[in-house]
């Protein structure tokens, strides 16, 4: 496999050279991501849509996440990142149909698949909405391993704590046959999903109201 480099900054956010992934997340130094929501109107109200990260990702692997996302490779800017949903979700999508919803810095630390890892990024965040089902999604297995939906006034009260836990449906990445592609219903806590700073769900999630 390829090794990925990032590029990293100092807390100044200015560029200081690149790395390799691994030793990017090792010793935590601090990289550019990109963070795409995806939103549709149905008749029951907005939907929202979020990921479940793959068991074998270098960082929170098996958690609930933002809808598309990804580190920005040495060299590339945030258009260029916007081949994360063709790559992860299969759906083409230009950067003018993206919403800038702002910056957010985040820090976390923990152990992925025996490691310990420093995840330090500054992320630029955008909305979408998209009037595409669940199943239309052709989804990157090796990246998820679902695609969920819940509404957003739900995603809303969970993040500010006033429910403890939100109603989503779910698609699996694989097998993705014509005789299993159909949507299942699941209950989510917001402990599953990835910790991203404290009012970060809620910045994100009103904004996404305003789509």
């Amino acid at each position: 496999m390829k090794k990925e480099f990032f590029d990293i900054y100092n807390d100044d956010h200015e560029w200081i050279g690149t790395a390799p992934r691994e030793e990017v997340h090792a010793k935590g130094y601090l990289h550019h991501t990109f963070h795409c929501w995806i939103v549709r109107d149905t008749p029951d109200g907005r939907k929202v849509l979020f990921q479940k990260r793959q068991t074998s990702k270098d960082t929170f692997p098996g958690y609930y996440d933002i809808t598309a996302a990804g580190h920005l490779a040495a060299g590339e800017t945030v258009a260029d990142a916007v081949r994360e949903l063709e790559e992860e979700l299969g759906v083409t999508v230009s950067l003018d149909q993206l919403i800038p919803l702002g910056t957010a810095d985040y820090e976390n630390r923990g152990t992925a698949g025996g490691k310990a890892f420093i995840d330090r990024e500054r992320c630029f965040i955008f909305g979408a909405k998209l009037d595409l089902p669940l199943a239309a999604y052709r989804l990157q297995a090796e990246e998820l391993t679902g695609l969920y939906e819940a509404g957003l006034d739900d995603a809303l009260k969970l993040a500010n704590g006033e429910i403890g836990e939100m109603q989503a449906t779910g698609i699996l990445s694989e097998p993705r046959s014509a005789s299993d592609a159909e949507t299942f219903a699941c209950t989510v806590s917001l402990q599953q999903f990835v910790p991203h700073n404290s009012d970060y769900y809620h910045t994100v999630f009103m904004k996404l109201r305003e789509l």
